[in-house]
């Protein structure tokens, strides 16, 4: 029998889970679904569970932690204080407890988070990412370098969640461009990001570990049920409005007939990155594959969704580890992660 452990799970207060969520509808369970189902499957394997809503004060961690003693801090929060990089800070602040915590470690949360970072550090270790360039907020002129050419996609810099991105996302002149950067900066109130817009299949590897990494089954988005005019690209729209996917047959999972090569240059590609930008725990690779069979690594996403039947968790399924057994593997990286400062 597993050995059963007291898990601190750490949530936005709006993403508290109920006991149990008999009788709620999709759409009144969606804020909370992916921590439910976290939280019921630890406790159905016997563990003893106890849920903090944290929302602008680190000290509820710390009284948490000395109170309950946890054997591992499980960290769901995608923001601090309402800012989605501030949960670089929280994983931070679990490293200063010197508690063991699940998830990716600070400074790989930093890297990753800033696109622009990220696509520097993959460039510099040979990882083929898009040609791209930063606007920050408060530049006046928004003037795009030669070297880039249309069409674009304008992104936020460091927004995740297909935040900001809809199909006018991608533009093929410098007026909608300027107009589409001063929207994100607007919008977002973040830098926004530029890049060539890479056409082709949407191609999803995950990665689990710390040192040693293990790659996922390879995962497609089909994007066969949109206009046939519509970019192929996951906008906010298509990856959270339940009955705009079912309208177009949205369909994830394993990624067919893949050009000769790609089945094992992916994961190579996946580990290579994640590796540089210093992840741990687990993460998601998404890479844009073209009709010629080039390889283009679009975003590194650190601690993706965990919800159930989800992208992540469906992935691990198909390569033979259940949603039980992606829990304690994930708790076991967590407490096997090496802190800093740590003998």
């Amino acid at each position: 029998m597993p050995r059963r452990h007291r898990i601190l799970v750490l949530v936005h207060p709006d993403c508290v889970p109920p006991d149990t969520i008999e009788g709620l509808s999709n759409e009144e369970m969606a804020p909370f679904r992916t921590e439910y189902d976290v939280v019921a499957t630890l406790s159905n394997m016997g563990h003893e569970t106890r849920v903090l809503g944290v929302a602008m004060d680190l000290g509820e961690i710390r009284k948490a932690v000395q109170d309950f003693k946890p054997y591992v801090v499980f960290n769901m929060l995608e923001e601090f204080a309402g800012v989605g990089v501030f949960d670089t800070h929280v994983a931070a602040y679990l490293e200063a407890l010197r508690v063991p915590y699940t998830g990716c470690n600070p400074r790989g949360l930093m890297l990753a988070h800033n696109k622009g970072l990220a696509k520097m550090v993959c460039r510099y270790h040979r990882i083929p990412v898009p040609a791209f360039h930063v606007f920050p907020i408060g530049q006046r002129k928004v003037i795009p370098p030669k070297r880039l050419t249309y069409p674009m996609i304008v992104k936020s810099l460091t927004e995740e969640g297909s935040v900001g991105i809809s199909q006018a996302s991608i533009v093929n002149d410098v007026a909608a461009l300027q107009e589409r950067v001063k929207f994100i900066h607007r919008t977002t109130a973040t830098d926004a990001i530029i890049e060539r817009y890479i056409d082709g299949r949407e191609i999803y590897v995950g990665v689990i570990g710390n040192q040693r990494l293990q790659t996922l089954p390879i995962w497609e988005m089909d994007f066969s049920g949109l206009p046939e005019r519509a970019p192929r690209i996951a906008t906010g729209r298509l990856k959270w409005d339940e009955d705009y996917q079912q309208k177009i047959k949205l369909n994830t999972g394993p990624a067919q007939n893949l050009p000769n090569g790609l089945q094992i240059e992916l994961p190579r590609l996946a580990k290579r990155a994640y590796r540089a930008l210093q992840l741990s725990g687990y993460a998601r690779m998404d890479f844009r594959v073209t009709d010629e069979g080039k390889v283009y690594l679009l975003e590194a996403n650190p601690n993706p969704q965990l919800m159930y039947g989800e992208d992540f968790a469906e992935s691990a399924d198909n390569g033979g580890i259940s949603y039980e057994q992606l829990m304690t593997r994930i708790i076991s990286l967590g407490r096997r992660y090496r802190l800093i400062g740590q003998a």
